[in-house]
């Protein structure tokens, strides 16, 4: 690798804002905060949505969404005053 072209690389403590989980990882972000975890102090980065708590990653993703009946549904409601809706 050549010198001074890559960004320094480091540990830092990621925390999930939503329900307070952290974890460390080698990033080369810059933060003003720190945070002693394990009797380190590392700096910290806080986050609204990790894999922690995105319903994604957690499971909790129990909907579905059916755009075809919402289609349907919205072309009985509305009919041929839809496309002219659309068009403008």
């Amino acid at each position: 690798m050549k010198k001074n072209i890559h960004p320094d690389i480091h540990e830092v403590v990621f925390q999930d804002m939503s329900n307070g989980k952290t974890f460390i990882i080698g990033s080369t972000i810059q933060t003003r905060e720190k945070i002693e975890l394990d009797g380190k102090l590392y700096p910290l980065a806080k986050v609204e949505v990790s894999s922690e708590s995105h319903p994604f990653y957690t499971g909790e993703q129990n909907k579905f969404l059916d755009t075809t009946g919402r289609v349907e549904k919205f072309r009985q409601k509305f009919g041929s005053r839809a496309s002219a809706m659309i068009v403008k």
